[in-house]
């Protein structure tokens, strides 16, 4: 019995070992190549203060809680890249309702993003594939 359990767990372990060398080792999360719920907060952390000195959006977060905002940001950022975080805000249609979101405000936010991600680093692969994560809110927060 210990012979057949040791040559099973050889087994997986050369094929492990045979898949990392052929680069076929577990891909890494979104989130993971992110840094993880530390990095993310920071990147928020400078967006918001983006979004805050940009003239085109920032009146529409005049009224905003600010901390719960940052903290619904990460959340929704983490989820969306494959964290173990869970989004606990309200859908983004209702959150925008009313709100006069247009096409080019959406845009200068995602902006406003990308000078955050540049400033912190992340590569372009990561970059889009955040954006790509995040694009489908567009629909449900701009209004035509």
């Amino acid at each position: 019995m210990r012979i057949v359990i040791a040559t099973a767990v050889a087994a997986v372990l050369c094929t492990t070992a045979a898949q990392a060398q052929m680069g076929m080792a577990p891909k890494k999360t979104l989130y993971e190549r992110l840094g993880g719920q530390p990095a993310i907060t920071a990147v928020v952390d400078d967006f918001v203060g983006n979004v805050a000195r940009d003239r085109r959006i920032n009146g529409f977060f005049a009224k905003t809680n600010i901390p719960r905002l940052k903290s619904l940001l990460v959340q929704q950022i983490c989820q969306a890249s494959g964290g173990p975080c869970v989004y606990s805000g309200r859908d983004m249609k209702s959150a925008h309702r009313g709100m006069g979101v247009a096409d080019r405000h959406f845009n200068a936010l995602v902006q406003d993003l990308g000078r955050s991600l540049n400033k912190f680093r992340v590569p372009a692969r990561e970059q889009k594939e955040l954006v790509a994560a995040l694009a489908p809110l567009k629909k449900d927060i701009v209004e035509r």
